[in-house]
């Protein structure tokens, strides 16, 4: 019986020397380079191979500098090609890694090589653009990388950039555009920042605090847009410049006449509270019954994204119907989804959709083309990507689709999800960018040409 009861005395002690052997022999094993055998990974794809394996990141991939990177055809995947298409769907099966907060801030901190790194001094910018400058409010949160490639896709010199992150967004995030926002002189930080709760009043407050900024700015911008940073652009600033100007001063933003259970947003108070689902905090509905807006407005429905004319945004911080609108709707549901759509049938505004005048839907509106679960084999083909809350993150087979169907801009995008999308994206508007600028200085020298003979 001592023989038995001998293995029970020191436990504790035995139970070290197993760890240690355990812990010396999973050492031994990773030296060896073993652990791939025994517990093998997916295979890694580096979103951005060059960046990802150089010195002007935290270079943590070095060692896969001459790692195979699938060489992507974006003209095969534009005119869906199955052999390119099926690449894109292998490098989704692959642990996608893309830049983080800390490579963007590593990559922003030498203005000089960051701006040469990207190709900025290469953009091309026709007479016609210079002549109509643009103003864009960005409300981010998160992904800076996504936020960085949103911005390049933009960007052009004449504009003007507003860039609100959300107070609640990590130190890293902040130091990223900060750090980003330094490299150019028209791109800067809303001077008032707020922290964004979903479907709050802060939402909206975000992009009127760019607005006001931007108003205040030396650009004489014609339209506004505001975006998000999983949105992409769909056209080339050329291109979307030639779009405006068919505008004459006009909006294009959804507005539609509400549903009952939108009518529900706004004609109850609701109250921020903490939430025990994704949200922290969100607005909740109370049984107290608001009283009627304002200056007798008719209340519509849409979308918190638009394209509007300056004269629009100037209206709304000067008029005293739209100052007593935005404090009416303080205590309601999202109300960054009906305080455009309401203005814009105000009578007498700057750009004036008649009240009695048809629905526009998001399908009608160009601003930003979403593609919902529950409408899709209906009104658009299915999503070849992933769903995300109903919503549509796009896979490369739609970059045809997207590109044709006639929107400005779209949402959603996710490098982790899809990354030949975007970057194919990216690729066939700087292509096209080139080449309407290319012809549009073609014409103007004919133009020149011809009067020069008449004279």
């Amino acid at each position: 019986m001592k023989r038995y009861s001998c293995s029970y005395k020191y436990p504790l002690r035995w139970k070290i020397l197993i760890l240690l052997l355990m812990m010396w022999l999973l050492t031994l094993l990773k030296l060896l380079n073993v652990e791939r055998f025994l517990f093998p990974h997916r295979e890694i794809y580096l979103v951005e191979h060059f960046l990802s394996t150089s010195p002007y990141v935290r270079n943590k991939y070095g060692h896969l500098r001459n790692g195979i990177q699938h060489e992507i055809n974006c003209s095969s995947i534009y005119h869906q090609d199955p052999a390119e298409t099926g690449k894109s769907l292998e490098i989704r099966r692959k642990e996608i890694i893309d830049l983080d907060d800390e490579d963007v801030v590593a990559m922003t901190s030498n203005c000089l090589v960051y701006r040469m790194i990207r190709g900025y001094h290469l953009k091309p910018v026709s007479q016609e653009e210079e002549n109509f400058p643009l103003a864009y409010s960005l409300v981010v949160h998160k992904d800076a990388i996504m936020v960085e490639r949103l911005i390049h896709a933009i960007y052009s010199h004449q504009n003007i950039y507003c860039v609100h992150y959300d107070q609640k967004s990590s130190s890293t995030f902040k130091l990223a555009m900060e750090n980003l926002v330094k490299c150019f002189p028209n791109i800067f930080i809303a001077s008032k920042l707020e922290m964004v709760e979903y479907a709050h009043i802060s939402r909206l407050q975000a992009d009127l605090n760019c607005l006001s900024d931007l108003l205040r700015s030396p650009v004489a911008w014609k339209y506004a847009i505001n975006l998000c940073g999983q949105d992409f652009p769909l056209r080339s600033n050329f291109e979307l410049v030639s779009e405006l100007k068919k505008l004459n001063g006009g909006n294009m933003l959804e507005t539609v006449n509400p549903s009952s259970s939108k009518r529900e947003r706004f004609t109850y108070h609701y109250e921020l509270k903490k939430v025990p689902y994704e949200y922290m905090q969100m607005p909740v509905k109370t049984n107290i019954t608001k009283d009627p807006p304002p200056h007798n407005i008719e209340v519509f429905v849409g979308s918190a994204y638009f394209v509007l004319s300056q004269a629009f945004i100037q209206y709304t911080f000067e008029n005293l119907l739209a100052k007593d609108f935005l404090s009416w709707s303080k205590d309601t549901f999202s109300p960054d989804e009906h305080f455009w759509a309401t203005l814009t049938r105000v009578p007498g505004i700057p750009g004036e959709i008649s009240r009695t005048a048809n629905d526009i839907t998001d399908l009608q509106s160009k601003t930003r083309l979403v593609k919902w679960n529950y409408l899709e084999d209906h009104l658009y083909p299915p999503c070849t990507g992933i769903h995300l809350r109903s919503v549509c993150i796009y896979g490369a087979a739609e970059l045809r689709w997207l590109l044709n169907f006639g929107h400005w801009f779209a949402n959603k995008f996710d490098s982790k999800v899809d990354p030949v999308l975007i970057k194919c994206l990216a690729e066939k508007l700087s292509e096209q960018q080139k080449e309407w600028v290319d012809l549009s200085s073609e014409n103007v020298f004919i133009h020149r040409s011809s009067a020069d003979v008449l004279l």
